[in-house]
């Protein structure tokens, strides 16, 4: 047995995990940041809740947002801890290894070993949420700790728009949720008569799906917005695979639900296109991403596997 820890933006989410990724017991609690100390006492105290009724687990797997090296987390980006010997604190309080890895690794440990990464042993997972996260597992390790890939950060247009870490043209300006949803707001202030106008009013504003919702309907304006994020969204895999030439590259986050004639079809023909595979070699195969929101807590606890 193992603990998974899926740190969030709003929630910590834990989960007793069996060897066969399982998730055997869940337990949420609001994320309520007061320092590292109490962090560390919250991760315990949510770890032994899920192991109650006399269970036991070998170690403490978490997943968050941010930087680490060994049992340390050098920085996170929607907490404030910067150089926390995180796993020291936590020891206080439980006497279990702790483990450590970015959120994106964790997605790509959990679909690895139970999704779309099934017997692979060179796999990426490109999550699409407020940013692009990448996780990286070759040779059947973990790319992880201080070097967690941040492909996200991929320039695809020089002198683009600027990016929360300082660069310009990044790709997940672009190609994440939130560049979808800056996309589709730019379409509807050109275009009056779009029904993307009533689909956002329906959701309370514009989301990540309303315009694939929209195209789905048909509407035109709604459906330049899905092929300008779809080859927004191809330029960074065609560079990510030309790199690390994986079997699979998994697509998750919310934006990952689109129809697949509207998404994953038109990528896999773009990237079919325009990748080095074209001129011989492995092909690597676009999937959705199969775990959703189980992923952080199943990643998490099967990161003793990979590192």
């Amino acid at each position: 047995m193992y603990i998974g820890i899926d740190v969030g933006g709003t929630n910590l989410k834990a989960g007793l995990v069996d060897g066969d990724g399982n998730i055997l017991q869940v337990k949420r609690v609001p994320l309520n940041f007061q320092g590292p100390e109490v962090f560390a006492r919250t991760l315990a105290e949510l770890s032994q809740a899920v192991l109650a009724g006399g269970a036991s687990a070998e170690y403490v797997g978490i997943g968050l947002p941010g930087a680490v090296s060994g049992g340390d987390v050098l920085f996170t980006t929607n907490i404030p801890m910067e150089n926390v010997p995180l796993e020291r604190l936590f020891r206080q309080y439980l006497d279990l290894p702790l483990l450590l890895g970015n959120d994106a690794d964790c997605a790509a440990v959990a679909e690895f070993f139970c999704g779309a990464g099934k017997g692979t042993e060179d796999f990426a997972v490109v999550t699409l949420g407020t940013g692009i996260g990448v996780g990286l597992i070759l040779g059947g390790k973990l790319r992880g700790g201080i070097v967690s890939s941040e492909a996200g950060h991929i320039v695809m247009r020089r002198g683009g728009e600027l990016c929360n870490c300082g660069r310009y043209g990044c790709w997940e300006r672009y190609a994440s949720a939130t560049g979808l949803i800056r996309l589709t707001k730019e379409v509807m202030d050109c275009r009056p008569d779009s029904l993307l106008h009533d689909v956002a009013a329906q959701q309370g504003g514009v989301e990540g799906r309303t315009a694939f919702l929209a195209a789905e309907q048909g509407d035109e304006a709604a459906l330049e917005v899905c092929r300008e994020y779809v080859e927004d969204l191809a330029d960074g895999a065609v560079s990510l695979i030309n790199v690390v030439r994986p079997e699979v590259v998994a697509i998750g986050g919310g934006v990952a639900a689109a129809p697949e004639h509207l998404l994953l079809e038109p990528l896999r023909e773009i990237v079919a296109q325009e990748s080095f595979s074209s001129h011989g070699g492995r092909v690597t195969k676009i999937l959705r991403a199969e775990l959703g929101n189980d992923a952080g807590i199943i990643g998490a606890a099967f990161l003793g596997r990979v590192m």
